[in-house]
């Protein structure tokens, strides 16, 4: 009698414990970019923080998502990446805002989409200001201002155009298995590329202020959990293999930080003109 109660305790501790792992999975991924966003609403300053890690997690949320339905995975592994979509769409929008904010002279409006404004047109025709030629919004689809728009619309409608054209390809080849395979590396390739970006950015500019450290400190503990996790778990090999590749990134945004640690002292202080 008492090995039935053991083994039903232990089944329960078990159950727990996975439930346990399966929360911190998909809260764990959200929580590095909750001081980054108090951060940036707290300075009104968002120079610091590369709008490419937003664009870096989109692509590969979204793929993981498609990556579910040709081969299922972990129900807590597709949920993580629906709330992250949201959390990165909630960075955008913030960080577009604050910018806006902050432009002194306005500059011109960049968009994603645009359309002829007609009755603009007719009004010129009759007041002789425009000729035969119709104002028009122009995609901005140079690489100098992709994903540097001014509307937060604009980020929206990009990913959108992104997600039904990966969902009627992985349609069409679903049942080609390579394909599907092809989507899975791409997803957690991209994600492990994540720390790419804020590399760049503070290599740019010799400096990590207006990076939270304590994001890239959650975010390194985040993704050992979550590589341990995948090996535990003996996620799909495309999972914890670059996995292990993001936590190496993390290493050198951390290395960044002791690197750059001068001039970011300076540059704290002369923001807060001291």
């Amino acid at each position: 009698m008492d090995w039935i109660i053991s083994d039903e305790l232990g089944l329960t501790v078990g159950h727990l414990v996975g439930w346990g792992a399966a929360s911190a999975m998909i809260v764990g991924g959200v929580a590095p970019y909750i001081p980054q966003y108090r951060q940036i609403k707290k300075t009104q300053d968002a120079e610091g923080f590369s709008l490419y890690v937003c664009l870096t997690l989109l692509i590969a949320n979204t793929l993981r998502i498609l990556f579910w339905f040709g081969k299922r995975y972990e129900l807590p592994l597709l949920i993580q990446s629906i709330v992250m979509n949201a959390t990165m769409f909630a960075m955008i929008h913030l960080c577009v805002t604050v910018r806006k904010k902050n432009q002194i002279i306005r500059a011109r409006e960049r968009i994603f989409t645009a359309q002829p404004d007609e009755t603009a047109h007719w009004l010129g025709q009759r007041s002789g200001i425009v000729g035969g030629e119709k104002p028009h919004r122009f995609y901005d689809m140079d690489r100098k201002y992709f994903w540097a728009w001014t509307d937060f619309q604009s980020y929206v409608d990009c990913m959108l155009v992104f997600s039904v054209l990966g969902a009627a390809l992985t349609y069409l080849l679903i049942e080609f298995s390579p394909f599907v395979e092809l989507i899975g590396f791409l997803a957690v390739f991209t994600e492990a590329m994540l720390g790419a970006p804020q590399i760049a950015k503070n290599h740019q500019n010799k400096s990590t202020e207006g990076m939270s450290v304590s994001m890239v400190i959650m975010w390194t503990c985040g993704d050992l959990f979550k590589t341990a996790y995948f090996v535990i778990r003996e996620a799909p090999t495309q999972f914890w293999v670059c996995g292990a590749l993001q936590v190496l990134l993390d290493i050198v945004i951390l290395f960044q930080v002791w690197l750059y640690r001068h001039n970011t002292a300076a540059a704290r202080r002369l923001r807060r003109g001291d």
